[in-house]
């Protein structure tokens, strides 16, 4: 939920206000009781990144990243030996052949 800057026109009092996005702006000020309240528009606020991550890259600590890097020369060496030779693929078992 938002933070929402108002001012009161009648006693130039400022403040900030954690509403839903979905509440109505609110008309009355909380010092003076008068009904001259308006929204500001803000800049907003930065968004804060929180826990261990969003992304696979984001925030890794080195030996995380050696591990992956191991893994991945791994699973490589792995999927070139189970790589078809040129023409001992499945699909071509019911092709004639070129002899």
């Amino acid at each position: 939920m938002p933070t929402y800057e108002y001012v009161c026109d009648a006693c130039s009092h400022e403040f900030e206000l954690f509403q839903s996005m979905n509440d109505r702006p609110i008309s009355t000020c909380p010092e003076c009781k008068k009904r001259k309240v308006r929204r500001l528009i803000g800049a907003g606020a930065g968004v804060i990144f929180k826990g261990s991550g969003f992304y696979g890259t984001d925030y890794r600590s080195e030996s995380y990243k050696k591990g992956e890097a191991a893994a991945k020369k791994t699973a490589e060496g792995k999927s070139s030996e189970s790589k078809p030779k040129s023409g001992d693929c499945g699909s071509c078992a019911s092709a004639p052949s070129k002899e």
